[in-house]
């Protein structure tokens, strides 16, 4: 992140290393093997948390997360670094993942998640790493924290059982495994409803300890907060004032649910006991709230269409007492996907995807004047205000994630954490080129290009052509143990991944044509870049791929059916085959009901049935091609059923087909090692074909 074509040998078919049940104190001291990027050269990586800065801006404290490849399992502890750079100092050395780390008002100690005998508690510990203390007894445990701005009392997020099971119905049959549904949202994503719900607490506090029972401020409700199922605490907040708690929830069930995205951030007040809903005005999402210093006003991320998961995403602003909303994103297209005040009240640094890059920008709270910050070809992934600095967090498609401190005046990055600098400097790396080609209706489209190592432009070389999930989902500078662009140069292919239409970051008309026309224009961008790309003297357009998960997944299905000739082998991760039973089986109905344009069965509905046209299914008979299939049982956003109904058919049909299948791995492959057989077999299949 190669040798020639012909005579190169694929680097994931070592063996795993062994850590010999050492401690996780070792995990860092992992040998990296100079040559090109491996999967197990991913995995050994050291992987850096989120930063945390000391109330003085002088501190950070982060997690470095270690994988055992042989043990299957990650371990997180937790390090603190000066902001001015340093060597990390590592706090915890324990076979227990701590997390969501912070600090105590006076700096003295860190708090932090741990789970010791299979129940999260909140815990802290001093900045030598000495005299751990636990803060919390809650019964079951608890998902997430954050303390009163006071530290009288504690924010805390815990399951609540609400719902009865079959056995609860039927207690003389306690061996009965079985469900009873009478609407939709009955699982999401990769997990079903188990009955109990996120419900958020607030408990009192006395010297850092907790005092009586935590108090459900949403008691009864059968809604989540946060949001099921990728929410965390970022989506609860205190007032300045400790008197009131801000928390976002989609308070809808059933089918509503599952047709909207309409969730909103509601405000409670303790001494009350009033919960009121800030933002009722809107439909569509509203997330993750936050106040100025003074609790005036209140920001949050916000969506105006009710169904529209990919709407662009505002920063707003409302005015506590007079109830004035300012929509501080006017002056940009770009989605606003983080955001943190900075010390002076009158500038919030944002993170942007512009141009595939996700950048740091600034938005004047007065002028709303929008101002890019840095340049640098990377992704930013978090921002916080460090007085003279900015810490972020960034990553590219040469590096994971590291801690930099950016000069609010230049922009200039600098890395601090150096986790895995030294490991990185042994691996030989391509380079990227950022490439502009014209589309066939006649835009510039930005297609990233990478290069095996050691490229010779006399040689020619297999290329992919890397079609991007989503669908509106940024090619931008990420770092991925599973589709990470850098390590299928590394086995020896020239890669291609387009910024085709449906991508943010190039203005809303781009990124929104794709919705009803699946099969359409962005189709013509992947042609129109592999093409581009094939011309060139240095690539045999007789050794050409597609790959591709979720939408990718789909395009590679659909391009199995349209590609005349171009592709040689395709790669398939769970992609959409059939679109009416997609329809009928996927979760989040909002998703396939904006983007189809309505239901398989409105068949007076034209733009609807332009869309289930297109259906990978229907042009089956026009594949030829050898393709592999990978799917996991539990995705429930695409289940697996799709993938089994394209590698059937293939194999129905005589074409060379493998299925690769994990019945404990969802829309993603998380398990090291099963993520290690991915890639094994990924480029057994590529190599098989290509080479």
């Amino acid at each position: 992140m190669a040798l020639a074509a012909g005579t190169f040998h694929s680097s994931c078919s070592g063996p795993l290393s062994s850590m010999d049940n050492k401690n996780p104190m070792d995990l860092n001291k992992i040998d990296i093997t100079a040559g090109p990027l491996t999967p197990e050269t991913i995995w050994k990586l050291g992987r850096v948390g989120e930063a945390q800065l000391s109330p003085d801006k002088k501190t950070l404290a982060f997690t470095i997360t270690y994988t055992d490849i042989a043990e299957d399992k990650s371990y997180a502890d937790i390090y603190t670094l000066p902001v001015s750079g340093g060597s990390p100092k590592r706090l915890t050395d324990t076979r227990e993942n701590e997390y969501q780390i912070g600090w105590t008002n006076d700096g003295l100690r860190i708090t932090y998640l741990a789970a010791k005998q299979d129940n999260a508690q909140l815990w802290s510990i001093n900045l030598d790493g000495k005299d751990p203390k636990q803060i919390t007894n809650i019964d079951g445990g608890i998902d997430a924290y954050r303390f009163s701005p006071d530290e009288q009392r504690l924010v805390v997020v815990k399951r609540v059982k609400l719902d009865q099971t079959v056995n609860d119905i039927y207690p003389d049959l306690p061996k009965a495994n079985a469900r009873i549904e009478t609407d939709l949202m009955y699982r999401h994503w990769n997990d079903w409803a188990d009955f109990s719900y996120n419900h958020v607490f607030y408990v009192n506090l006395k010297d850092m300890k907790q005092q009586g029972e935590p108090v459900d401020i949403m008691e009864g409700e059968r809604f989540h907060s946060p949001l099921m199922p990728f929410g965390g605490i970022e989506q609860i907040n205190w007032t300045p004032d400790s008197k009131q708690i801000a928390y976002t929830c989609k308070k809808l069930t059933g089918k509503a649910s599952a047709f909207s995205t309409n969730s909103d951030i509601y405000l409670y007040d303790i001494e009350k006991g009033s919960t009121k809903n800030l933002t009722e005005f809107n439909k569509g999402y509203d997330i993750n709230p936050a106040f100025t210093a003074n609790g005036s006003h209140m920001l949050w991320q916000s969506m105006e269409h009710d169904g529209y998961e990919s709407d662009k995403n505002r920063l707003m602003m409302l005015d506590m007492a007079s109830g004035a909303v300012t929509d501080l994103s006017v002056n940009t297209e770009n989605d606003v996907m983080a955001f943190a005040p900075d010390a002076d009240g009158k500038t919030i640094w944002v993170i942007s995807d512009e141009h595939a890059k996700d950048a740091i920008f600034s938005i004047d709270i007065e002028s709303k004047a929008y101002s890019r910050l840095t340049n640098d070809v990377c992704d930013y992934t978090s921002v916080a205000d460090a007085g003279d600095v900015l810490i972020a967090s960034r990553m590219s498609m040469k590096a994971p994630s590291e801690i930099y401190s950016i000069d609010k005046k230049t922009g200039e990055a600098r890395n601090i954490s150096n986790v895995n600098t030294a490991a990185l400097a042994k691996v030989e790396m391509g380079d990227i080129e950022e490439r502009w080609v014209k589309t066939t209706d006649g835009k510039e489209m930005l297609v990233w290009v990478l290069y095996p190592p050691q490229f010779d432009k006399t040689k020619k070389y297999p290329a992919l052509l890397y079609c991007q999930g989503g669908p509106q989902s940024t090619v931008s500078q990420f770092w991925s143990t599973r589709w990470n662009l850098e390590l299928m140069a590394a086995n020896g292919y020239i890669v291609v991944a387009p910024n085709r239409r449906g991508l943010p970051g190039f203005g809303r008309e781009w990124c929104e044509q794709i919705s009803g026309d699946y099969g359409g224009q962005n189709m013509k961008d992947y042609l129109a870049a592999i093409d581009n790309v094939a011309a060139e003297p240095f690539v045999d357009e007789n050794r050409l791929g597609a790959v591709g998960a979720s939408y990718g997944g789909f395009s590679v299905y659909w391009l199995a059916g349209h590609h005349e000739k171009r592709f040689k082998a395709f790669i398939a991760h769970c992609g959409i085959f059939n679109f009416d039973q997609m329809n009928a089986t996927t979760e989040e109905m909002f998703f396939v009901n904006w983007d189809m344009k309505g239901n398989f069965y409105e068949k007076n509905n034209a733009a609807a049935m332009k869309s289930y046209s297109q259906s990978p299914h229907l042009f089956v008979n026009n594949w030829d091609t050898p393709i592999m299939v990978i799917h996991g049982e539990k995705d429930f956003r695409i289940p697996y059923t799709q993938g089994m109904g394209a590698f059937n058919t293939a194999v129905m049909k005589d074409i060379p087909a493998q299925f690769l299948y994990y019945p404990e791995e969802c829309h993603w492959v998380q398990r090291p090692q099963n993520s290690i057989l991915w890639h094994r077999e990924f480029y057994k299949w590529l190599d098989k074909w290509l080479k």
